[in-house]
């Protein structure tokens, strides 16, 4: 079945459609080699019609693990050729069928290097994005000028709704970063629930906890207590600005804000305990120093408890001989080998799921009397 994809200036681009869903939107490309999936799955191209300069797209199928977030959210998708069948180990599907079963609109057969000068044609241009363009909420007051300050000098999604002439005669792109945010607000955040597992990016640190854009420049905050079960004095010892994460949903609450949690994904006290046994000398970061002992982290879900040593501070490494492990109790026995300053670099996240969705996690170990859990 044959389609076309128009622009705004009457350009006519035709192809072959995969099926009969239609779209409208910011046409905008990529030209990456690879990545399609990504790109499909990245809340940043939410309602873009997104096309791939590369010749080739679907030669490696698709996979669970490569998915940005629990679904797509481009409006359409504009390929050259179209891979009937991926070749990939970790191949789960085909990008065809992915396409379908997400209802995605692809146009494919097209020369989309021609899509792509077309779009170019204009050349460089500057744009302006108004002050009630600028974020969503910012008209009403309910967002400050800061959120508009805090973006200067750094990339945001936005959408060309015209053009203008300057005093200097130069033509300029009118954008609307407030759009976008609409769209996303529509197309992703009402549609997700408690527990719904997404992709986020770290954006900045307060002591309060931390603040991640999971899509269009929209902000969630991620409580300090909600990051990790071992207590930390700031989440700078976690993350780093920039930092791509996982996160869980703990809610949106009517005005569309989100809270996020982190800690469901870093695995259970037992999924931790059984990265060490009784009798090894390991390294971890002292945490707090109490009368009674001293917590050492070993994993950001797992501390023990070691007997008081003088000289030992918060924030130190420590060399630590693992003395027992007790799941009945949910208690690791430490000795302190050493202790010594320094700040340690920021380890990778090791996530223990890659599901998209939690509805009970269960933190504490079976045979253990308490029980630590979290229910969304």
């Amino acid at each position: 079945m044959k389609g076309k994809l128009i622009l705004e200036d009457g350009s006519v681009f035709t192809g072959d459609l995969l099926n009969e869903y239609k779209a409208t939107g910011e046409v905008v490309f990529n030209t990456g080699m690879t990545g399609y999936q990504e790109i499909l799955t990245d809340p940043s191209y939410c309602s873009q019609i997104v096309t791939l300069t590369f010749p080739l797209i679907g030669n490696y199928g698709v996979a669970d693990k490569f998915m940005q977030s629990r679904k797509s959210f481009v409006n359409g998708f504009i390929i050259g050729e179209l891979c009937d069948e991926g070749s990939n180990w970790q191949k789960e599907n085909e990008l065809a069928k992915f396409l379908n079963e997400q209802k995605i609109p692809c146009l494919y057969n097209v020369d989309t290097r021609a899509v792509t000068r077309t779009i170019r044609s204009q050349g460089c241009m500057k744009g302006i994005i108004p002050r009630e363009e600028g974020a969503l909420g910012i008209d009403s007051g309910a967002v400050r000028d800061i959120a508009l300050i805090s973006r200067v000098g750094k990339p945001v999604a936005f959408r060309v709704t015209g053009f203008e002439q300057g005093a200097d005669g130069e033509t300029r792109a009118v954008l609307s970063r407030r759009a976008v945010q609409a769209d996303c607000v529509q197309k992703l955040i009402r549609r997700l629930a408690a527990g719904d597992v997404i992709g986020a990016r770290v954006t900045h640190l307060e002591s309060f906890g931390v603040f991640a854009d999971v899509g269009a420049g929209l902000s969630a905050l991620m409580p300090i207590d909600s990051i990790s079960v071992s207590r930390i004095p700031h989440p700078n010892v976690r993350f780093q600005p920039g930092q791509d994460i996982r996160a869980v949903v703990k809610g949106v609450d009517e005005q569309d804000r989100i809270t996020l949690s982190h800690k469901e994904l870093l695995g259970t006290w037992e999924q931790n305990a059984a990265e060490f046994e009784a009798g090894q000398t390991v390294a971890g970061v002292v945490r707090s120093v109490e009368k009674y002992g001293v917590f050492v982290e070993l994993t950001p879900n797992l501390a023990g408890l070691a007997e008081y040593a003088e000289g030992v501070e918060a924030g130190q490494g420590a060399s630590v001989y693992i003395k027992s492990i007790l799941p009945e109790r949910m208690k690791i026995k430490l000795i302190i080998v050493d202790s010594f300053a320094g700040t340690a670099a920021i380890p990778p996240v090791r996530y223990f799921t890659d599901c998209d969705h939690l509805d009970r996690w269960i933190y504490s170990p079976e045979t253990c009397g308490k029980v630590i859990e979290t229910v969304f």
